[in-house]
């Protein structure tokens, strides 16, 4: 094995054991899991820098080596170890957030599913910091992805109390329970519409939203 395989398996272990005690997550389903490992993209709400390392933690292993999160090239090519971690240790999907060509993006990650992997993204397109709103509303990019590939399940996942444990303009993370919930997947439907299949994939993600938080925001209007 060559010693940057070495150390990328070394560091994703020891990512996996420490996000596990500082967040108290495990795999959601340890037995019939209703979802395959390959062709699916994860779509999950997006409150902290550490959303995909805990979607990515949530997943069982099979699934795990399968999953590339979809991450910007802007951020993570900046310094040689940002570009080892995502390259070797996450496997990710490196896009232009700030390119003037969507469909580019589209079919970089269409041609990603292809190869029978799977995806992680983040459909509000940016970090939801404002504590008066439970879900920014979604960008069109996943609508396109799912246009492209109608055959690829699109799994809802709710992430939990993650802007806590590393609240913002904070180093150290805080030890907080989080919870990384998963919902059925789902399909874009013969017909269906941009603006409905938005509102269909937000609502399925908001589901999985804990009851109280739900509640809360509803009475704010």
């Amino acid at each position: 094995m060559k010693s940057s395989n070495f150390l990328a398996m070394l560091i994703a272990r020891s990512l996996y054991a420490l996000v596990a005690f500082i967040t108290g997550i495990r795999p959601k389903f340890e037995g019939n899991i209703p979802f395959g490992t390959e062709r699916k993209v994860y779509f999950a709400n997006h409150a902290s820098h550490g959303d995909f390392v805990m979607v990515w933690v949530s997943l069982p292993k099979k699934w795990r080596d399968k999953a590339r999160p979809v991450a910007g090239a802007d951020y993570w090519l900046k310094s040689p170890l940002r570009r080892f971690i995502i390259n070797q240790v996450f496997n990710g999907l490196l896009i232009m957030r700030n390119g003037n060509d969507p469909k580019a993006i589209t079919q970089q990650m269409t041609d990603a599913l292809a190869q029978n992997v799977s995806l992680i993204i983040f459909p509000e397109g940016t970090r939801n910091t404002d504590d008066d709103i439970l879900l920014l509303p979604f960008k069109s990019g996943i609508y396109h992805l799912a246009r492209e590939n109608p055959d690829v399940g699109f799994v809802p996942i709710w992430i939990d109390n993650i802007n806590r444990v590393l609240p913002k303009g904070k180093v150290i993370p805080v030890p907080m329970i989080c919870e990384v919930n998963f919902g059925e997947e789902l399909y874009l439907q013969e017909n269906e519409d941009k603006d409905a299949f938005l509102q269909r994939a937000r609502e399925a993600m908001l589901a999985l939203a804990p009851a109280h938080k739900r509640a809360q925001y509803a009475e704010k209007g």
